[in-house]
């Protein structure tokens, strides 16, 4: 396979995906590396980094779509940027083979560093009609498409005489109880009950919202206390809550729900919406790369965050984020490692970039360790819940928490202002409710026009007329 002559020849830094770990390793070493005479480099699949805490809030109206992802060709102006995936890595030879987006024909591209940064993906299991009926929340495409679909099925419900249709409209299915499943739920309920409120032909009443867990209690995150008191808020809001729930079948438009550990049936039920938060794993393109990995499907690091094997360190080779299993020195996942969220990805990339800058000139490097000061999670206006440094809070103070921390945790400036000022004007002026039809055909209306129209049925007598004509 030839080496594209495109690219430069510089010695590269190669960084494979733009998430939280590719875009901070590459802001924090891009200037350093072009002034020593190399460039770093940047594959992802999509031209942006996506600030995933955000996501219920652009499936609920309050923040747009295009405020809660940073684009890699404005900020990163000092990296080569590619659009495309990272199929196998060669790293004897110091070679990866790069799939364009657009179809193009694959290429090698030679490197000197290479960082895996390619995250994570929806964790899923085989239960007959999930690929089919469910949807993730796990991008910014996904969260749109979930708000607009909401919004739709209000308004489809409105009109709707089939009594069974119109509940099966109604009925929106959340699976996992973390904080994405939690505050996915909270959010789509508040915006639910906002938009139903300009809709005299739909109840409040006929809004149903169901969140099933399989475990015996929801976000481990916080408090066990913390956690009762969120099944009892999310209750309170009329929200169905089951754990010890499971979802075994969700073929055509029905639910089925069992109970665990016994499996006897719990609920059976129709629904349109299935929205499917039930964990993370590592992106599995990592396994074409030849690194070793560890049982949870994720490459091996040390706490420098330099990936190991069998025998000690790999040069060059670095990892960190939702895809490597970083040691963590103050205690985590039971297994020692990093948990896998935001908080830890962003201090590991910028501690990969230090590290991998001294290691050019042989200085030591420093181990990877931060204390897990708590988490925050919001419920929808002026609803959260919050474990802070021990300290527990919940209801407004916890959701101004919430927003405070994410807040400042959005990368760049530009975009925290944005996402600042989409809070102030949703305070203002309420959630954003305007759904936005056919996204996936936007053609769809152009080339109705632009088809001609049937030519009309000719009229008895005309057909009388036409026929006398033919026999003269």
């Amino acid at each position: 396979m030839a080496i594209s002559p495109t690219f430069s020849a510089r010695p590269r830094v190669l960084v494979v995906g733009g998430g939280y770990v590719g875009l901070y390793t590459a802001l924090n070493l891009q200037k350093k590396i072009a002034k020593s005479g190399g460039i770093v480099t940047l594959v992802d699949p999509l031209p942006y980094m996506t600030y995933q805490p955000f996501l219920p809030e652009v499936a609920g109206g309050n923040i747009e779509a295009r405020h809660a992802v940073v684009s890699h060709r404005k900020h990163l102006k000092h990296t080569e940027l590619i659009q495309g995936s990272v199929t196998s890595i060669d790293h004897e030879n110091r070679t990866a083979v790069i799939a364009p987006v657009d179809g193009a024909t694959p290429f090698e591209l030679p490197y000197h560093d290479v960082v895996m940064a390619a995250g994570a993906i929806t964790r899923t299991f085989p239960i007959k009609g999930l690929a089919e009926s469910g949807i993730g929340l796990k991008t910014i495409e996904e969260a749109v498409a979930l708000r607009n679909q909401v919004l739709s099925l209000i308004e489809q419900a409105g009109t709707e005489t089939d009594p069974a249709v119109r509940k099966r409209h109604l009925t929106f299915v959340v699976v996992g109880g973390g904080f994405a499943g939690i505050e996915t739920i909270a959010e789509l309920e508040d915006m639910a009950r906002a938009a139903v409120k300009l809709n005299n032909r739909v109840e409040q009443s006929e809004l149903r919202f169901v969140l099933v867990e399989a475990m015996g209690r929801i976000m481990p995150e916080v408090t066990e206390k913390q956690a009762v008191w969120v099944v009892e808020h999310l209750r309170s809001r009329g929200m169905e809550v089951l754990l010890n729930t499971s979802l075994d079948n969700a073929e055509g438009d029905g639910i089925k729900l069992i109970n665990l550990p016994d499996k006897s049936v719990a609920q059976e039920f129709d629904a349109d919406t299935l929205i499917w938060t039930a964990g993370v794993m590592a992106n599995p393109m990592i396994r074409a790369t030849g690194f070793p990995l560890e049982p949870r499907g994720r490459v091996s690091t040390n706490t420098n965050l330099q990936v190991t094997g069998e025998f000690g360190v790999i040069e060059n080779a670095w990892a960190a984020g939702d895809i490597a299993a970083v040691p963590d020195v103050t205690g985590g996942l039971p297994d020692g490692t990093c948990v896998p969220n935001a908080q830890h990805a962003l201090r590991q990339a910028k501690r990969l970039a230090k590290n991998l800058w001294a290691s050019r000139f042989n200085k030591p490097l420093k181990g990877y360790k931060h204390k897990n000061l708590g988490a925050v999670a919001g419920f929808g206006e002026w609803q959260g819940v919050a474990k802070i440094m021990g300290i527990q809070l919940k209801g407004p103070l916890a959701w101004l928490a919430h927003r405070g921390y994410h807040g400042l945790a959005m990368p760049t400036v530009e975009r925290k202002f944005r996402v600042i000022m989409d809070w102030f004007v949703t305070m203002l002026a309420g959630r954003d409710l305007a759904q936005l039809e056919n996204l996936q055909a936007p053609r769809r209306t152009f080339v109705a026009a632009a088809t001609p129209a049937p030519k009309p049925a000719a009229k008895p007598a005309e057909v009388a007329k036409e026929e006398v004509t033919a026999s003269k």
